[in-house]
């Protein structure tokens, strides 16, 4: 009997644990999934958030695209437009002529000054775009007449042939273009001119283009005393001639100062002439004045104090004081090293008034 009781026990004891183990996990997993059921609910807002973030880039990305397409497209209307307008040789002409004012005024040249343009030649049947004026009165000729018909068509060729076969031919327009300026020969009708003329391009690629078809442009067109400039050459060119300009203003003013340091010395030589002939004439003045006083004295004045004797007068005559001062001499620097080798040696040299007085007494 007491065995069975504990049997029961047991048994009771193992279902209350069964029991109860089953109420722990179940109430642990309970837990686990109320706890994936928040994460899962942070990652939904999350992806709700970042779907969000995606559809306003999206519209941003479309609005920006077709900002991008109209600028693109007004581009490509500008630079149609531009080829168009480059195609004419007037003004093809003018926008050269104004990269290259452009030019030479980052280069620091002075319109009217360091330059002319439009400088007319051989009764006007020449007439070169632009004329810098170099030191030293020379002159040096720039042509900014470049033709670009074959690089504007090898710009919008649809495929590598055509562009290839535009490259050829522009390179064969600017050739022909140098032979052209070589017959030319500007510096002709130039008194003071290098004997070659500048072909300004305006832009590095229509040279770059030229010489990747024919490396030996260059050398061809300075055979023919042409020399081939890019707004990049051409401005270290004229930054060269300005540079030229500041040297040649230095050795003007310095060729100034000379001739007025020149001026001024012989004036300075022609004033110490006057001046010494001044002196000389005070002291010759002087020296009658004194020996008038001397002459006076012992002359004139000695009878005329007889009158006192006689008592016809008591009036002193007093005797007129002769002058001590005198002019000093120019000396030539001769005189004065002996003057002074005289001073050191401890002979007395002349003062001033000694001739005075001898010639007051001599009187």
């Amino acid at each position: 009997m007491e065995i069975w009781i504990l049997v029961l026990g047991l048994l009771i004891g193992l279902v209350l644990g069964a029991v109860l183990g089953v109420l722990w996990v179940r109430a642990r997993s309970v837990g686990t999934v109320a706890a994936g059921m928040v994460d899962q609910a942070e990652v939904m807002q999350g992806l709700d958030r970042l779907s969000d973030q995606m559809q306003h880039l999206d519209r941003e990305r479309a609005r920006w695209q077709g900002q991008f397409e109209t600028e693109v497209g007004r581009l490509q209307t500008e630079t149609r437009s531009l080829s168009t307008a480059l195609r004419k040789p007037q003004v093809r002409g003018r926008w050269g002529e104004m990269h290259l004012r452009r030019a030479v005024e980052l280069a620091g040249l002075v319109d009217k000054c360091d330059f002319s343009e439009q400088v007319h030649l051989e009764d006007g049947r020449l007439r070169p775009d632009l004329v810098v004026h170099l030191s030293g009165n020379k002159e040096l000729v720039v042509d900014s007449k470049v033709p670009l018909d074959a690089y504007l068509e090898a710009a919008s060729a649809d495929n590598e042939d055509d562009y290839r076969a535009h490259l050829r031919r522009h390179t064969a327009q600017l050739r022909t273009h140098v032979d052209q300026l070589a017959s030319k020969a500007y510096w002709r009708f130039l008194d003071e001119s290098p004997e070659f003329v500048v072909l300004f391009v305006p832009a590095e690629s229509f040279l770059s283009a030229a010489l990747e078809t024919e490396p030996s442009l260059i050398e061809y067109a300075a055979e023919r005393r042409v020399v081939l400039a890019s707004p990049t050459t051409l401005i270290a060119l004229l930054r060269t001639v300005a540079h030229g300009w500041s040297h040649e203003a230095l050795a003007e003013q310095a060729r100034e100062i000379h001739r007025l340091g020149r001026d001024l010395h012989q004036r300075l030589s022609t004033m110490s002439t006057h001046l010494d002939g001044i002196g000389r004439s005070l002291n010759t003045a002087v020296t009658r004045y004194n020996q008038a006083i001397g002459s006076f004295d012992n002359r004139v004045l000695v009878a005329a104090r007889r009158f006192n004797e006689l008592s016809v007068t008591d009036e002193d005559l007093e005797t007129p004081r002769p002058v001590e001062i005198r002019a000093v001499e120019r000396l030539s620097s001769a005189r004065e090293d002996d003057r002074r080798a005289a001073e050191n040696e401890g002979v007395p040299g002349p003062t001033v008034g000694s001739d005075t007085q001898a010639a007051y007494e001599r009187s």
